[in-house]
């Protein structure tokens, strides 16, 4: 897109920037990014230049950008050169008078990085170049406005020797081959991909490597956005490519079945890479990074890909605003994980699974100490890594579709995705979704299980009136975490062995316990709390 239509698609996206450090301000608004990279035919130093088109609704002289660590070759502004000014981590960008305008800021910078791209030889002593740039990681190799709601398209030209793969961002809208970068230098090829929709800096990476393609053909038709299937691919390392398919024979399945959930698949395309990440996974927009191991030891799962590819509507389509809120990402990777799991395998081992969840949330400190929203881990943000961001997280959900209803749960999800979709949101944002979806306020749940430490601790105990044929139910609530307010389920068996159940509505408070009477013609003999695994709380049947 470019000249009026541009201008008109930035204007109208403008009213999404956010004025907070470290920004390019609430008057600039970076809205594409075009990276030129230049790798090496061996080691770990590149070039690179950052091209910018950079919206300016109001006057604004100075746009901020973040880099670390690599030396800044040239700076232009609308082909200009100009004096950009440096700090440890930041780069200021000079900018000429104007407003309501569109500038094109271009970067010339390279060196050796020290994290983002992880630049490594693999075990077969051939150079390997991998984006991982989670949370804020993408400023030790590429000058951006690095904050998650910082959305912008992205395209890349990408220089490699031509032994090597290069996988990045979106489509791929071509290739040609490159003279070597010295006489007698390795051939080489740039190849050039393009991410038509907006995605936050984290997620915008390059893999160049040896790596060979597996097609996984066109999946989910009738469920892709961009068009009416999903392209899906695997790229692995050359000794691992007779492992392919794999588990990822199940990767049509899995964006079918979030695609009938949600919405279509968000993107052009899914490719799925062995690589170098420091985490099991990694959900970059349209191609998703797995660690090296996984591959080599054959351990990848299903669970894992379902995880990586929620992420791809919850977390890449729709961001959270800033990183307390990570939970609106991989607490919702957790539970759509959850649901493929219950969709493939069954309702036993879906309950078996939030049952483990559960137990790993009661034992963890983190979770009696800290909100699912944790404000105070802004300069540690790998520790929001935590049961709270994902089993808690989770949890949250399952207890809200239990709350409202499948429909209207579902439909919730839908109503939040779409008015968010390539942008940003918050919690608050999903609360008002699903309220206006199921038509009741959530504010007190919300507040209970995001904004305060901790879950309820709850004590069931009974007694049987023989002359009444009924059972007082009574259910006691500690107040280590403050009182809930929750709905518990007791399923109750005679000595005919029927089952009965009751659902107690324990209030929010210290006052007498809750309780509820069960007609039995017997005295039970069993009471199971929580049958259907459906409530976060350390319950206790004394």
């Amino acid at each position: 897109m470019g000249g009026a239509a541009l201008a008109a698609a930035l204007a109208a996206a403008a009213p999404a920037a956010r004025a907070q450090e470290p920004a390019a301000g609430p008057a600039l608004r970076v809205a594409h990014y075009d990276f030129a990279i230049t790798l090496p035919d061996s080691g770990a130093s590149f070039r690179g230049a950052a091209t910018l088109t950079v919206w300016r609704p109001r006057a604004a002289d100075t746009l901020a950008l973040n880099l670390v660590g690599l030396a800044v070759d040239s700076v232009q502004v609308n082909g200009r050169a100009v004096g950009a000014r440096r700090t440890a981590d930041r780069l200021f960008v000079p900018l000429p008078p104007g407003a309501g305008d569109t500038l094109r800021v271009r970067v010339a910078y390279g060196g050796t990085p020290d994290d983002g791209l992880i630049i490594r030889q693999d075990s077969a002593g051939r150079w390997t170049y991998f984006g991982d740039n989670w949370p804020n990681r993408a400023r030790h190799w590429l000058p951006t406005v690095d904050r998650p709601d910082a959305k912008a398209t992205v395209s890349w030209r990408v220089s490699a020797p031509a032994a090597e793969t290069v996988v990045a961002n979106g489509t791929r809208t071509g290739e040609a081959d490159a003279p070597p970068l010295a006489p007698g230098g390795a051939p080489r090829r740039v190849t050039r991909w393009n991410e038509i929709h907006p995605i936050s800096p984290y997620l915008m990476v390059i893999a160049a490597a040896p790596l060979v393609e597996t097609p996984l053909g066109e999946t989910a038709c009738g469920y892709g956005s961009s068009s009416r299937c999903v392209p899906q691919m695997v790229y692995t390392a050359p000794e691992q490519a007779n492992y392919m398919p794999g588990p990822f024979a199940a990767a049509d399945s899995i964006v079918t079945f979030f695609g009938r959930l949600i919405a279509p698949f968000p993107f052009e395309k899914l490719a799925h890479l062995q690589s170098s990440t420091r985490f099991g996974g990694m959900e970059n927009a349209t191609e998703i990074f797995y660690s090296d191991q996984a591959f080599r030891r054959h351990a990848m799962n299903t669970e894992l890909i379902s995880h990586e590819t929620a992420h791809q509507w919850f977390g890449d389509a729709v961001t959270e605003r800033d990183w307390p809120e990570l939970w609106l990402s991989e607490g919702f990777a957790t539970y759509f994980q959850e649901l493929w799991t219950r969709y493939s395998r069954g309702d036993s081992v879906f309950r078996s699974e939030l049952a483990r969840n559960r137990e790993r949330l009661l034992a963890d400190p983190r979770v009696a100490a800290l909100p699912v929203i944790d404000t105070t881990e802004s300069a540690r943000l790998m520790a929001l890594l935590d049961a709270n961001s994902y089993q808690k997280g989770g949890w949250v959900l399952h207890m809200l579709r239990r709350e409202l209803g499948d429909s209207a749960f579902f439909r919730g999800l839908r109503i939040y995705f779409h008015a968010h979709e390539y942008g940003n949101a918050t919690s608050d944002d999903l609360e008002r979704a699903l309220e206006r979806a199921s038509g009741r306020s959530l504010r007190v749940f919300f507040d209970q299980w995001l904004r305060r430490p901790g879950y309820p601790e709850l004590t069931v105990r009974w007694t049987y009136d023989a002359a009444a044929h009924a059972v007082h139910v009574r259910v006691a609530q500690g107040d280590r975490f403050g009182y809930f307010r929750v709905p518990l389920t007791v399923a109750l068996t005679d000595a005919a062995g029927d089952t009965q159940r009751a659902t107690i509505d324990v209030a929010a408070a210290a006052e007498t316990p809750a309780t509820i009477r069960v007609t039995l013609p017997s005295p039970p003999t069993a009471l199971v709390a929580d049958p259907d695994v459906a409530l976060l709380a350390r319950i206790t049947v004394p």
